[in-house]
């Protein structure tokens, strides 16, 4: 059967577009190997034809997840680079379906190719966004900012609120980008369910979460929004080493400044 991407143009943006960041994360260096990983739910893009795609494997799910029930989303693979994402999406990643209940789901196209370890935590996060939080959200993106990693091995930036205030006061732009803040979670095992409900807690309050020595991970309504959020804290993190260097600690923008943003890009209010 012939690429599932040759005959939905519409998919095909949509997948090449996920290439696209895979580059641009292994380009920062937040990729290494095969680090860090992307799901995009694409059920608004599949005609029937693909619909009806017969499984190439069908995989029982640990967990049920109502919300997610028949839609379909592309998932990078397991063990896969995204250095090799970026210039093969279809031989590095895969579409899945959703069956009717929730509790498995077929690999459809192109090849099957197993989904990322971390899909149950992702298929968490979608479920959560769609049957909690209600927003469109169809993006979850994790990698590893070297930057914004070391920073979390500061003791003080790992109390709530601290490290998105300090990002948010480096560059302007971070408040307008980064509305919602950026959320702390202390060290769990990478890949294990603990540590998705613990980011499914702060995706109630933020759409950016840091994980304490291990990455970060950003949810939106496409894979650029998603990419250009991490990517704007990572300049606000260089912003602040760069300053330090300079002798002192950073003094950042004032809680006075920050609040001025607020009115003019109709920005949330902050607690």
């Amino acid at each position: 059967m012939s690429s599932i991407l040759e005959s939905n143009k519409a998919l095909a943006v949509q997948v090449w577009q996920i290439a696209e960041v895979a580059g641009y994360l292994w380009e920062r260096g937040w990729a290494e190997r095969n680090g860090g990983n992307i799901s995009v739910n694409v059920s608004e893009f599949m005609d029937e034809l693909d619909k009806n795609r017969p499984a190439l494997r069908t995989v029982a799910l640990l967990a049920t997840f109502k919300a997610l029930a028949g839609h379909y989303f592309f998932v990078t693979g397991t063990g896969r680079r995204m250095r090799y994402v970026a210039k093969s999406p279809m031989e590095n990643g895969s579409i899945i379906r959703l069956n009717d209940a929730g509790d498995a789901y077929d690999i459809i196209a192109d090849n099957d190719i197993a989904p990322t370890s971390e899909l149950p935590s992702h298929l968490s996060m979608h479920n959560y966004m769609r049957s909690v939080r209600g927003c469109d959200t169809k993006v979850v993106c994790h990698t590893h900012p070297t930057d914004l990693i070391a920073l979390t091995h500061v003791k003080k930036f790992l109390q709530p609120g601290v490290l998105g205030r300090m990002l948010w006061s480096m560059i302007p732009e971070t408040r307008i980008i980064v509305p919602r803040g950026v959320g702390i979670i202390p060290y769990e095992i990478p890949g294990t369910m603990d540590l998705a409900t613990a980011t499914i807690k702060e995706l109630a309050k933020h759409d950016v979460v840091m994980w304490e020595k291990h990455g970060c991970l950003a949810v939106g309504e496409d894979i650029i929004e998603t990419f250009d959020m991490i990517d704007t804290l990572s300049k606000s993190s260089q912003i602040y080493f760069y300053a330090k260097q300079a002798g002192e600690e950073p003094e950042g923008m004032t809680n006075e400044q920050l609040d001025g943003l607020v009115p003019v890009f109709g920005l949330p209010e902050v607690d």
